[in-house]
């Protein structure tokens, strides 16, 4: 699970693991608890304290302390603003599709030879389908664009991206999938929507205090979902997605965790 700090008490018992990577320090200490009777590892995004704004997390190494602890399934919750006039505050969204507007990010472990990672659906399919069915009101697709930050988009922006039939507007799906997909790991969001972007209501405007109390309103229900969603994980041999596989045949330029 990879989120922000209102879920440390969603861990039973939990203990922190500190972890080592290749790319430098993770945003935090790997919490490792149970959920449901099942093993699951949480680190916050943003650190603890939220000290890293989403343009200097440090995302490759996030993702190889969470694999190098076990870890094989992610689920991501974000905060997305609407580009949708019907998603509005409080919707919850399974995005199917994303698009990497961000600039500067490194956002791949690839340092040499040639190894091309398939990404045509960035999200696993089998996690997708556990998280659309813990909820009726839950949205099943649509596409998250993922811009640098830590700006919000000027109106012209955020009228654009809605005009190309965009969805909703993230600052931290990417390369966070991406960096999944490399190390074989399955990985799915879940976006809560805090606001509507800039550009969807005349007069309308993003503000942090906003984006964070909308935030604090929904994590317990936020929580009950995803503890709901790991509940009816299926066994990993159950899983029909490819994302284990995703390198098979190719050879690596490095070993996974």
């Amino acid at each position: 699970m990879i989120g922000g700090s209102g879920f440390y008490d969603f861990l039973t018992e939990p203990r922190e693991i500190e972890v080592e990577t290749p790319y430098g320090d993770p945003s935090a200490a790997v919490a490792v608890g149970e959920v449901a009777g099942t093993g699951v590892a949480f680190l916050p995004r943003h650190g603890r304290r939220h000290e890293f704004p989403p343009h200097r997390v440090n995302y490759r190494a996030n993702l190889w302390a969470l694999r190098s602890v076990g870890v094989r399934r992610v689920f991501a919750p974000c905060a997305v603003g609407s580009l949708r006039p019907a998603l509005g505050p409080g919707a919850l969204v399974v995005p199917d599709q994303l698009v990497d507007r961000t600039g500067g990010r490194t956002q791949s472990y690839m340092e040499e030879g040639a190894a091309h990672v398939p990404f045509a659906d960035p999200y696993c399919p089998s996690l997708r389908r556990v998280l659309t069915a813990v909820a009726p009101d839950i949205v099943d697709g649509g596409t998250m664009v993922v811009v640098e930050g830590p700006r919000f988009s000027t109106r012209a922006e955020s009228q654009w991206y809605a005009q190309m039939g965009w969805s909703l507007v993230n600052m931290t799906g990417h390369p966070e999938a991406v960096l999944a997909r490399e190390l074989a790991l399955c990985y799915a969001s879940i976006a809560l929507v805090t606001d509507r972007d800039a550009g969807v209501d005349e007069g309308e405007a993003v503000s942090q205090e906003r984006v964070f109390a909308e935030f604090a309103r929904n994590v317990d229900r936020l929580r009950g979902l995803l503890g709901a969603a790991v509940a009816g994980l299926p066994h990993q041999a159950e899983s029909d997605c490819a994302c284990a596989s995703v390198w098979d045949g190719v050879r690596l330029p490095f070993e996974l965790p």
